[in-house]
């Protein structure tokens, strides 16, 4: 059976996305806060009442242990700027992509997400993935439009792995790291 790259690429990022929906379903409102460790990255309110993410131009050491909140509004920040860069938009800055305050907004966030992306991967064309990527290796001629797809096939693995192993740890009686 010979599959073309684009559909390849489609069906990988349809599992990842379906592995990702079994814990989108199971999330609790507590759960996205919760934070497992005594240093920890998470999405505050500002005085403002915006959401906004920790934060560090640098890595700080140790480094952070990311809540659920952090990890939703991480996702949707490189996908929302990945989906600027496919739909020929101006990127927007990390700082305009603020978490939308609670855990069922994130979902409902991250799903409309999910659906511009599947736009942007239907009108793909087998020749338009040599096409020279436009994130994130703006200034990088040997990656192409395949390559960012499937860095968002990458990430999302990564990220949906993450929000898996925190939602069964707290699930299964995780302790807070703070108190």
């Amino acid at each position: 059976m010979s599959v073309s790259r684009g559909g390849l690429l489609r069906w990988q990022f349809e599992l990842n996305w379906s592995l990702f929906e079994l814990h989108l379903e199971a999330l609790e409102e507590e759960d996205f806060l919760w934070e497992p460790a005594p240093v920890v990255w998470t999405v505050r309110p500002g005085a403002d009442g915006v959401w906004v993410p920790d934060w560090a131009e640098s890595e700080p050491d140790p480094i952070p242990v990311p809540t659920i909140g952090w990890v939703t509004w991480h996702i949707g920040w490189w996908w929302s700027v990945t989906i600027d860069h496919a739909q020929g938009r101006a990127p927007r800055d990390r700082t305009e992509i603020t978490w939308p305050g609670n855990g069922k907004a994130a979902v409902e966030w991250l799903r409309g997400l999910r659906d511009e992306w599947l736009d942007v991967l239907g009108r793909l064309k087998e020749a338009d993935l040599d096409a020279p990527a436009p994130f994130p290796w703006q200034d990088d001629p040997e990656k192409s439009v395949a390559h960012m797809v499937a860095w968002v096939n990458a990430e999302l693995m990564k990220n949906v792995a993450e929000i898996g192993q925190l939602r069964l740890v707290r699930a299964a009686g995780g302790e807070s790291g703070r108190g």
